[in-house]
């Protein structure tokens, strides 16, 4: 897996990410902006191909993706083992 530091944090800055508590456990989303941002790339790829840059982004959201429902696993885990 490659460094993405600078990803996760632009993508902090941009709150490309939302927490929002469904049944009292926090869950970690991408913001509506985010989603958009996909839904764009999604749409541009089915008609055109994608830059290399774009390709890159969508690849990183795709990981932001994994590591979100990472997150919400260990979230969950922790909260149903201490419950």
């Amino acid at each position: 897996m490659k460094n993405n530091w600078s990803f996760l944090e632009k993508l902090q800055l941009d709150g490309a990410i939302r927490i929002e508590l469904v049944e009292n456990v926090p869950i970690f989303r991408a913001s509506s902006t985010t989603i958009e941002k996909i839904e764009a790339l999604l749409a541009k790829q089915k008609e055109l191909s994608l830059t290399l840059n774009e390709t890159n982004e969508l690849d990183e959201f795709e990981e932001l993706d994994d590591y979100l429902s990472l997150v919400n696993r260990i979230v969950r885990n922790a909260l149903q083992k201490d419950g």
